[in-house]
């Protein structure tokens, strides 16, 4: 075997300087190898760095772009007529707000000196986020800016305001209660319009409008004085509303509900992608039942405003209620309004008619006008007399028509030094004698100013002024009644400290022989009259008045049931109670009140006449306008119902009042016997 051996080839010169050159070119690639080293080193300790070290940290950021609280609403309780008709309900309501922190861009500078107040803050929108609120001004019909002729403000400064006071990933309400078509138009525009949102709310509506607005009242705005109070107890001033008058006010508590709690996820413009958690669901507000017959309350009204027509009154009052519990079943004031006006939002020439009226319709004047109750005052006075023993049974006085009252102060000036005292009948002639029952019934004048202020020349002397007022508080006049609603006033007692100081004058035997008959400087308001009645009607009792049979929470369970409330009770014998309801049930059955007869019904009444001056209509001298007023109950044996009519400026009681109330019994025991219309 031959084995031949080739010598090595030699490298080409070229393939030398290749190799060379690779040699030269050795440190870059090592360099860029350590560059890429380096390089991918950073990134994992920067990644490293991101999701562990500061991971919590970002994730928290993310969180708070990501995901925001949200509150849900509460359904607010409804309220009920006395027979479970709701008198109102909660309707949908859109209100469109602007959440900041999802507008295309701002800027927020802080002022360099402190304190300062979020007005200070400084807020510059870019053009991008000033075509969004300019968009959304066009659709709102809203001026972007706050326009210094009327006041009304803009979309500019609203959002600014919201910003100033913190609301960044919070809601800033626009405008509330927006029609649906235009809360629909918006949100088809949100894509957009970054930032822009409709949020769903609800508002009242009042089914029964004016017929009950004076006892529901409404809803309203927190007013901005009141924010601070209403935010430490759970409101929100931008989104929440609050009851302002009547049940409305009085039982808020138990209306508003308790808010719900969740989180939610939402992308870049702001919009709800889903409900991450929910950490608490709403608790609908309880439900009020009133006490009040709707149907009673219906034919009330009416028949006062056609007894109003007929004495071209413009203001009056109608209470029924039931003497033997305090429950008030009808309680009509007119003028009235309309409470779906504020439930909606009030326009500046309905709030201008409104508070322009002098008769004022916002206010309920069966517990809000102080007027003087005349003759039915009249019922205390016999009373007082009675139990003190300046009369009894067979006590009789003497109506002349008119009497003197000398003036013992002005014995020198014989101008001066008579005063004349009339009866109502003095034109026609006189009562005569009368006993208690005679002067009830025929609700005598002269027969009251001798019960009251005494007469020299018949020897007899009266109560006086001290147990005149002792009697009237005990009846609860002069102080509110306590029903639920607000506004209510107390009236006025006059005593001869309370003249001194008030008008710096001493007490006169005049001035007691004008509030004897209910007149001078007696004040009270027709439900605190008819709530005397009441002790007459029940034989002793003072129950406080009340408007809410129960309440129960939003599944139904009474959580405040109804129960009477005695204020106190009257140590009146049982015979001087009688006397007294013979002599209402006298007025009706033979003196001034024969009007208000029902058939098959016995029925006790007093009518009261009252001269006003005050600042709406004043007379000149003795000639003053006059107030009618009646009041009764019914079955005298056994009283249901008790009933007050109240007409300003409605001329004489018998003529006027009684009317009007004698329709409302008729009705009620028509309808009790299955009759009514």
């Amino acid at each position: 075997m031959i084995i031949k051996h080739r010598a090595p080839r030699q490298a080409s010169q070229s393939e030398w300087q290749a190799r060379l050159e690779a040699i030269r070119k050795a440190p870059r690639v090592v360099v860029l190898a350590l560059l890429i080293i380096v390089v991918f080193t950073a990134f994992g300790y920067r990644l490293w760095n991101l999701q562990i070290v500061e991971g919590k940290q970002y994730q928290v950021k993310a969180d708070e772009q990501r995901l925001q609280p949200e509150v849900i609403p509460a359904a607010r309780g409804i309220i009920y007529a006395s027979d479970g008709t709701p008198l109102v309900h909660n309707i949908p309501s859109f209100n469109v707000v602007v959440f900041p922190a999802y507008l295309p861009d701002y800027s927020v500078k802080l002022p360099s000196f402190t304190p300062y107040t979020p007005e200070d803050i400084t807020v510059t929108f870019s053009p991008e986020a000033e075509a969004v609120l300019l968009r959304l001004a066009v659709l709102l019909d809203m001026p972007y800016t706050t326009n210094d002729e009327d006041g009304e403000p803009g979309v500019r400064e609203i959002v600014t305001q919201g910003i100033q006071r913190g609301y960044v990933y919070r809601p800033v309400v626009v405008k509330k209660r927006v029609e649906r078509d235009t809360a629909l138009l918006i949100a088809s525009e949100r894509l957009t319009m970054p930032g822009v949102d409709i949020a769903l709310d609800s508002r009242r509506e009042y089914l029964y409008g004016p017929l009950v607005s004076q006892v529901l009242g409404y809803t309203s705005p927190i007013p901005g004085d009141s924010a601070e109070d209403y935010i430490a107890r759970g409101y929100d001033p931008d989104t929440d509303r609050i009851g302002v008058s009547g049940v409305e006010a009085v039982y808020e508590e138990a209306l508003r509900g308790q808010k719900g709690e969740q989180l939610v996820e939402a992308d870049v413009q702001g919009r709800v992608i889903r409900v991450v958690e929910k950490e608490a669901d709403p608790v609908p507000g309880g439900n009020v039942y009133l006490t009040l017959d709707l149907d009673l309350q219906q034919f009330a009204q009416e028949a006062l405003l056609r007894g109003m027509a007929r004495a071209n009154s413009p203001r009056g009052v109608a209470l029924v209620m039931r003497p033997q519990t305090g429950e008030v079943l009808a309680m009509v004031s007119l003028p009235t309004y309309d409470n779906n006006l504020f439930a909606k939002g009030i326009s500046v020439e309905d709030w201008q008619r409104l508070n322009a009226d002098v008769h004022r319709p916002l206010l309920n004047h069966a517990i809000s006008d102080q007027v003087p109750p005349g003759s039915v005052f009249k019922v205390v006075m016999a009373t007082a007399a009675l139990q003190e023993g300046v009369l009894d049974a067979k006590t009789r006085l003497t109506c002349p028509g008119t009497i003197v009252l000398p003036n013992r102060y002005a014995e020198r000036d014989p101008a001066a030094r008579d005063q004349t005292f009339y009866c109502w009948i003095w034109r026609q002639g006189s009562h005569g004698s009368l006993d208690v029952v005679g002067g009830l019934s025929n609700s005598c004048d002269i027969f009251f100013y001798k019960v009251g202020g005494g007469f020299e020349e018949d020897d007899f002397e009266g109560l006086g002024p001290q147990r005149i007022a002792q009697y009237a508080e005990l009846f609860g006049l002069g102080t509110p009644t306590g029903v639920e609603l607000t506004a209510e006033v107390g009236g006025t007692v006059p005593t001869p400290t309370w003249k001194r100081r008030t008008h710096g004058e001493n007490w006169s035997t005049g001035d007691t022989y004008n509030e004897s008959i209910g007149q001078g400087y007696l004040s009270v308001t027709p439900l605190q009259m008819l709530n005397a009645v009441n002790v007459v009607a029940n034989g002793g009792t003072l129950y406080r008045p009340q408007i809410v049979h129960h309440v129960t929470d939003y599944e139904g369970n009474v959580i405040e049931p109804f129960a009477p409330e005695v204020i106190r009770t009257l140590s009146i014998t049982p015979t001087n109670w009688s006397l007294v309801q013979q002599g209402m049930e006298g007025a009706v059955a033979y003196g001034t009140a024969i009007g208000a007869q029902v058939e098959g019904v016995r029925v006790a009444g007093k009518t009261g006449t009252a001269q006003f001056c005050d600042d709406i209509k004043c007379g000149t001298g003795f000639a003053q306008p006059e107030h009618a007023w009646f009041t009764a109950y019914a079955p005298m044996e056994n009283p249901e119902i008790s009933i007050i009519i109240f007409l300003y400026d409605g001329g004489e009681g018998s003529q006027m009042a009684v009317p009007v109330a004698h329709e409302i019994l008729e009705y009620y025991f028509a309808r009790d016997k299955g009759e009514a219309p």
